[in-house]
């Protein structure tokens, strides 16, 4: 195993770039509303946190707007960016003596200002004290706009900063989430680059899972293989979200790999393998999946249900450009697949007539695709008064909006045989007559096929991310031995460094 990458170095300057786009955005918003440019952005970065009760340590991960902002890898900081000159501010935990014995050096606030390129550093028990020094508006209490809204995701709230002191500022925890969840939907240049690596780390140990599963390994074992890889030739030491590594029947479960199904199935002859996996480079990360037969052949029911979805997964990259409406997309590939499995004799009948009554959310429950960056499923998705849909497998895409120039976008169509979706549906009355109910029965526990490629919308189409052998002859191919090559990709940024 040896890998053609190695890890870029990380420029610091995309936090700066991030942190004046942020400025100019707000200060658009402030002049607009007819308010004064002054105050304070202000934000609370990630705690450390202990194994419950035990004094065991979890690995940290930086809160992400924190890192969007900062790109702080140490806990227990808080940032502030002064609206009226621009300045950047950190503060650091003051760290006990004893720190050094245990955990190494204790840095200066030099060391700080300097790698993290912000304009000052004070200790975190002088936020009070330096923010009023620094503060250039009117009236006696500086102004904090505090970052608390609605992740549309998880439908939960981000936590406003917090700290000793804060009764002597005012405080607007309205303005600033929207504002800056849209600074983070538009991707710059060096943004760009670092996803282009975590795909192209990720994308290369996707290969090398590949070419060496084999039947009678466990699951963990292809995640094993996966984790050492990015890690090893990556520097990858966080993965984008748990590795979901199916087999079988397990590949129909849409989240497998949690800790009640936990990658441990014993790979069989005829299986296939439907592996989500994604590595995390400075906080960027990405989100790839492939399927493959276990043994490196295709069978001819493999083959209908992979093409399928290999064919939508094109047809809407294909498709992909700013101004396209997300949910097209998604209808699209439903159709695609559709067409497919009425031509495999899976489904009788017309098509738009199944289209109409939902029938491929009986196959793909889960959206096409969410919007990914510095988190998997990255903010912004659904604007501030946007309606979710509400029809069957609609109302799972994490995003309806029209596509941007400057959006990455992941494009994961699927088709998945789930009893729990498909036996209701073959029961009803208004679908069971699309089924060929014979020839269902002999899909039922094959699991399901996704494809999933990381996208980067630009301003007259898009570019694939994702570097993965999609065509059954090159994973066939792969899996016999062939090489499968990585190149470092040169990405046509056409706008500049930010957008």
């Amino acid at each position: 195993m040896a890998s053609s990458l190695s890890p870029p170095e990380v420029p610091m300057e995309l936090h700066r770039l991030n942190r004046d786009k942020l400025l100019n955005s707000l200060r658009d918003h402030l002049s607009i509303s007819s308010r004064p440019s002054h105050g304070f952005v202000f934000l609370q970065g990630g705690e450390e946190r202990t194994r419950y009760c035990t004094d065991h340590t979890e690995l940290f991960r930086q809160e992400s707007y924190f890192a969007y902002l900062f790109g702080v890898r140490e806990p227990g900081f808080y940032g502030a960016l002064d609206v009226a000159s621009g300045n950047s501010i950190l503060f650091a935990p003051r760290l006990p003596a004893e720190y050094a014995v245990w955990l190494g050096e204790i840095k200066p606030l030099s060391y700080f200002k300097e790698r993290y390129m912000v304009s000052m550093v004070y200790y975190t028990d002088e936020i009070t004290k330096a923010l009023h020094e620094q503060y250039q508006g009117q009236g006696r209490k500086p102004l904090l706009y505090l970052l608390h809204g609605l992740n549309t995701d998880s439908n939960n709230y981000s936590k406003p900063a917090e700290f000793e002191g804060i009764e002597k500022f005012e405080t607007d925890m309205n303005t600033l989430h929207p504002i800056l969840t849209e600074c983070r939907v538009l991707k710059s240049d060096l943004e760009l680059a670092l996803i282009q690596f975590a795909n192209d780390i990720s994308s290369e140990a996707h290969v090398e899972v590949m070419r060496n599963a084999k039947v009678g390994m466990k699951e963990y074992q292809l995640e094993s293989m996966f984790l050492h890889h990015t890690y090893m030739f990556g520097g990858c030491r966080h993965c984008s979200y748990t590795c979901i590594c199916a087999t079988g029947d397990n590949s129909a479960v849409l989240h497998y790999g949690h800790a009640a199904a936990p990658n441990d199935r014993t790979l069989q002859d005829g299986d296939m393998a439907l592996l989500d996996m994604g590595a995390e480079f400075h906080f960027y990360g990405s989100d790839i999946t492939n399927s493959f037969p276990v043994n490196g052949k295709f069978t001819r029911d493999q083959s209908l249900i992979y093409n399928a979805v290999l064919d939508a997964h094109n047809a809407v990259i294909s498709s992909m450009k700013p101004g396209v409406c997300w949910v097209d997309m998604h209808k699209l590939a439903e159709k695609i697949i559709l067409e497919a499995l009425k031509k495999g004799s899976l489904l009788i009948g017309d098509i738009n007539a199944m289209i109409s009554e939902r029938l491929g959310a009986m196959f793909m429950p889960h959206g096409l695709g969410h919007l990914l960056g510095i988190d998997t499923h990255d903010p912004g998705g659904y604007l501030k008064g946007a309606e979710r849909p509400k029809e069957p497998g609609l109302r799972s895409l994490r995003t309806s909006r029209e596509l941007l120039e400057g959006m990455v976008i992941t494009v994961e169509p699927g088709c998945y045989f789930i009893d729990a979706v498909l036996v209701p549906a073959m029961e009803n009355s208004k679908t069971s007559r699309f089924f060929n109910h014979e020839q269902i029965s002999r899909f039922r526990g094959f699991g399901g096929v996704r494809i999933e490629s990381d996208v980067y919308v630009t301003s007259r189409g898009c570019v694939n991310m994702t570097k993965c052998p999609r065509e059954i002859k090159d994973i066939e191919a792969v899996m016999a031995g062939a090489a499968w090559p990585i190149k470092r990709t040169s990405i046509p940024f056409e706008n500049g460094e930010s957008r």
